[in-house]
């Protein structure tokens, strides 16, 4: 079985319901990509389609690529191998495709109570399947309606205590693995 996540910037909803591209960060990539080697996700995808937003990400990716990188923090760059810079999603889908020889099942998340499947139905386990899985994050507002459609399942969203439900896309990232994933 292999696991791919993908991290989109576009298309997404600001707090106005517009639809945006939201900016590449730093923290993204180092810790969504420390999740994603901790758990054995093959690839992590970052997608944006502003030019200078993945010149931004690859100049930090190429960064932790070096062997000065490595022997300063060499678990840092071990994690930055996984990462990718995709303009579209599009682009992931088939590279993941032509790699495994099969589309593989896409997993929606969202904060938003519109998930069809539990975390506990999913439980991914690494046995005997050729099964590949693509797990989507979204930023800014979440992912739009036209994302979400090309899903095969949408999870369940993360619930907390109280109604406060704004979680971090890194916290969400690494408690969705370690839900799915994790022993």
């Amino acid at each position: 079985m292999s696991v791919y996540v993908a991290l989109l910037h576009h298309p997404v909803y600001n707090k106005r319901h517009d639809i945006v591209s939201t900016c590449i960060t730093g923290f993204d990539l180092h810790d969504i990509a420390r999740s994603c080697l901790t758990y054995g996700v093959k690839k992590y995808y970052v997608v944006n389609p502003m030019p200078t937003q993945r010149q931004f990400a690859e100049r930090i990716v190429d960064f932790w690529s070096d062997e000065e990188a490595l022997e300063f923090n060499w678990t840092r760059a071990e994690a930055f191998k996984l990462i990718a810079i995709k303009a579209e999603l599009a682009d992931v889908i088939a590279e993941i495709t032509e790699a495994e020889g099969q589309r593989p099942k896409i997993i929606g998340t969202s904060a938003k109570p519109q998930g069809t499947i539990s975390f506990k139905d999913l439980k991914l386990d690494a046995g005997d399947t050729k099964q590949s899985y693509l797990i989507l994050l979204g930023t800014g507002w979440g992912m739009t309606e036209e994302v979400l459609t090309q899903a095969d399942m949408i999870l369940e969203p993360i619930i907390g205590e109280g109604g406060y439900n704004h979680l971090s896309v890194r916290s969400a990232n690494a408690i969705i693995l370690d839900r799915l994933l994790g022993r």
